[in-house]
């Protein structure tokens, strides 16, 4: 037996934290839009669709985007029509509905997949007191790139179209770096202190930032 304080207890809890834990928390279907509106604004831009077939598992990405919003419109208006459906178009019917939600699925995995790039971005960059946005497009875009695979004028055109929930990336921003105080003090030590703190196009006051802490 070995008697330890609050200090080493800590240490040994946080020896696990790391830039894939952290992305974790960024594994959430709702940061990333795939309504037929959304893939069809994609589908309708060339350097977007060409932005996102870069990334790894993306290809045949045209052709699914098409199914999805043929058949999803198909069966949206067999569902609102005023014909009663015979049991066999009923069966193809839902067929097709099965098949289309699992392609919008699988899309919205992969955005997801990429998405939780961003938080290990946010792991190796030390500038906390700037908005994401800002360190992605202005201070380290080439760490972006080689930890995302994308430029940043490809990053910045999908969130233009709404690929990404801006407003839930603010607040996935500000959660992880809640869940990231703790690796940064539990030394003691915290070279932040006293600093803003940026979410993903916004910045707190450390102040705010603090007072927000009670909601959490």
């Amino acid at each position: 037996m070995q008697q330890v304080d609050a200090a080493a207890i800590l240490d040994i809890a946080m020896a696990g934290t790391s830039a894939t834990l952290l992305a974790r928390r960024w594994e959430s279907a709702l940061l990333v839009n795939v309504d037929n509106e959304t893939l069809s604004r994609l589908l309708a831009n060339k350097e977007a669709m060409a932005a996102l077939e870069k990334i790894e598992g993306f290809r045949n990405l045209n052709s699914e985007i098409k199914t999805i919003i043929n058949k999803s419109e198909k069966v949206k208006q067999a569902k609102t029509g005023n014909r009663k459906l015979t049991s066999e178009e009923l069966r193809k019917l839902s067929a097709e509905e099965k098949e289309y939600k699992s392609k919008r699925k699988l899309i919205q995995e992969k955005l997801i997949k990429f998405a939780t790039r961003i938080p290990i971005f946010m792991y190796l960059t030390d500038f906390r007191e700037f908005s994401l946005k800002d360190v992605i497009t202005q201070i380290e875009p080439g760490l972006f790139k080689k930890v995302t695979g994308l430029e940043v004028k490809d990053f910045q055109l999908l969130v233009s179209l709404n690929l990404f929930n801006e407003s839930l990336m603010n607040d996935a921003v500000y959660k992880f770096k809640r869940y990231e105080d703790s690796s940064l003090t539990y030394t003691g030590i915290d070279k932040h202190k006293d600093q803003n703190v940026g979410l993903y196009s916004t910045v707190l006051s450390r102040e705010d930032y603090d007072a927000m802490k009670k909601y959490d």
